[in-house]
């Protein structure tokens, strides 16, 4: 047992002496340190992701969060005072008696110079929101102007048919228009006319006119409206036009673009113009003339602070077909407003300009003793610069002025003929005069013209029962190769009143214009012409009426009251004194 455990000693202790002796081994120092990386990544909800919330919160207030009761206590005090109230009377309100409205109504009417007069209006709705109707009107007098070695009877007779339908998406209307107008070129010159020459001139002229016209309105479109006519126009010496014009209207948002932005509204006109003539005034020539403008006019309304603005323009092409010419035209359309005084002091200012395409139907309506033998053209109004100022000077006046500039070519003038009758001819060549060739007709006369144009108006509501006003318009003519601006005149001007109450209206119109210009000849034609003095002159015309019943009234007219005998034309006297007198009555079917 010994001898093992002495052993067991020898052992570890060589184990121990062998383990100091062993050398010592460098560890390499780790130089990587543990460290958390965060990973940060986008969410994506899903809606299984969320969860609902199933108990419903209970919130409890605290005493202090409670509103308290108020109480409110009076201590009156005696106030000496020393008013005394007055009682109160009852004012009576006067509410005018309503009108009652008619659908149709029949007027007529007989005057001096055998004057009958006739005036109508017919027309039916249904409730499939449609209607239909006439209007017409016929005047006519015999021989009314006195002094005349020719016939000065005249008729006009005028018929307006119409249909309309209301759709569901759009409205559409149509129409035939019709007119039948007889005049006679009873205006003679100066010289000495035998008894033969007087018997042989026919002096008859008559004009007959017939439009198809159509249109169709949309609702939430991009065509807001489209106009169609077709018209013809022709005399009793074969003249004759004929006229087609298309007119659609476009508007197109801005909204995808610009927020709350107006619409662009584009006017787009194509029309063709068609007539001819049997000769020319110099010659036996037949005239024709041929037309065809294409045109374009965007605009847009905006408002910048006070400013209301109307940014626009107008393009144009347009062809001359029988002479081969084509040209285009570009004009500003540019108005803008602006406030000064709201309601009462408005300030505008605009510059525009357009095309004019002059037609023989134009001309006879503004001078129906022109000759059928005109030159036919455009008018180019190359600027219109304009500006004013309009408004009220109290709740009962309003006021509109204006000054502008602008500047025509080939703006149309009436000039008399010269005769080509020396007073004993009727005929030359062997070819007998025409009744429009003895001085007594007008032809149409172009020239560049400046123009300077003041123009101002008020009207005064007085009372509920009485309405006066007055306007007044000053020219300045410059033209560019005749002497003078022939039958312009430099000043017009008109006063008028209005009385009405429930059984009686009233109301009168005074006329003014300045002297004009026009030529006289030396002799037959061709001859020297030299300028001639149109003097001025004033027409008082008054109109009234009696109410005997909702149904039935009476009227009386009475034109230049003071016998006025002048010169609207050269050589032309207009009728003097004419009373006109009739009753109407309104009804529906």
């Amino acid at each position: 047992m010994k001898n093992y455990f002495f052993i067991f000693l020898l052992m570890f202790a060589g184990k121990f002496v062998f383990a100091q002796d062993k050398p010592a081994v460098k560890k390499v120092k780790d130089t990587i340190k543990t460290e958390v990386v965060n990973v940060v990544s986008s969410y994506t909800p899903k809606v299984t992701d969320a969860f609902k919330i199933k108990k419903k919160p209970t919130i409890k207030l605290s005493d202090k969060s409670k509103k308290k009761k108020l109480s409110y206590q009076i201590f009156p005090a005696p106030v000496a005072s020393t008013f005394t109230p007055k009682k109160g009377a009852l004012k009576g309100v006067d509410f005018s008696e309503r009108e009652k409205l008619y659908k149709n109504y029949l007027a007529v009417g007989f005057g001096n110079n055998t004057t009958p007069y006739l005036e109508t209006f017919l027309h039916h709705s249904t409730r499939f929101e449609n209607d239909f109707g006439l209007y017409a009107k016929y005047i006519s007098s015999s021989d009314p102007v006195k002094d005349t070695d020719l016939d000065s009877s005249y008729s006009n007779l005028l018929a307006n048919f119409y249909y309309k339908q209301e759709d569901r998406y759009f409205d559409w209307k149509v129409g035939l228009d019709f007119e039948q107008n007889k005049y006679n070129w009873y205006g003679l010159p100066n010289t000495a006319y035998n008894s033969n020459v007087i018997e042989s001139i026919n002096e008859e002229q008559a004009y007959s006119f017939i439009n198809l016209h159509g249109k169709i309105t949309f609702e939430d479109n991009y065509i807001n409206q489209a106009k169609v006519a077709i018209s013809y126009f022709n005399d009793d010496f074969d003249s004759n036009e004929v006229s087609v014009s298309i007119a659609p209207q476009f508007q197109f948002s801005l909204d995808r673009f610009i927020r709350n932005s107006n619409e662009i509204i584009l006017d787009v006109s194509l029309d063709y113009l068609s007539g001819s003539f049997n000769q020319s005034y110099e010659n036996t020539n037949q005239v024709d003339y041929s037309f065809f403008t294409a045109g374009l006019n965007p605009s847009y309304k905006l408002k910048f602070y006070n400013f209301d603005i109307n940014l626009g323009t107008k393009i144009y092409y347009t062809s001359d077909i029988e002479n081969s010419l084509s040209q285009f035209y570009v004009y500003p359309d540019v108005k803008i407003s602006y406030p000064i005084i709201a309601n009462f002091a408005n300030l505008f200012i605009g510059a525009g300009g357009d095309l004019h395409t002059n037609s023989y139907k134009q001309f006879t309506d503004e001078n129906p003793f022109i000759s059928p033998t005109q030159y036919i053209t455009q008018t180019n109004e190359k600027y219109n610069f304009h500006g004013g100022i309009n408004g009220k000077l109290s709740q009962s006046i309003s006021y509109n002025s204006r000054i502008s500039y602008k500047q025509f070519e080939d703006k149309a003038l009436f000039s008399v003929n010269n005769s080509k009758s020396d007073g004993t001819t009727i005929a030359s060549g062997g070819i007998n005069f025409l009744g429009y060739e003895y001085g007594n007709s007008f032809s149409v006369i172009y020239d560049d013209i400046k123009n300077i144009n003041f123009f101002g108006e008020v009207e005064w509501d007085v009372s509920k029962n009485l309405v006066i006003g007055a306007n007044g318009e000053f020219n300045t003519y410059t033209p560019k190769q005749q002497e003078f601006s022939w039958n312009l005149p430099k000043l017009k001007s008109e006063l008028f009143a209005k009385y009405k109450t429930a059984k009686w209206y009233a109301g009168t119109t005074i006329y003014f214009a300045s002297n004009r210009k026009d030529v006289q000849f030396a002799g037959a034609f061709p001859s020297l012409s030299s300028p001639i003095n149109l003097g001025r002159y004033f027409d008082v015309n008054l109109n009234s009426g009696y109410k005997f019943s909702d149904n039935l009234s009476a009227f009386l007219k009475v034109n230049n009251i003071f016998n006025n005998n002048y010169q609207r034309f050269t050589n032309f006297n207009v009728q003097g004194f004419q009373v006109l007198g009739g009753i109407t009555y309104k009804f529906d079917f």
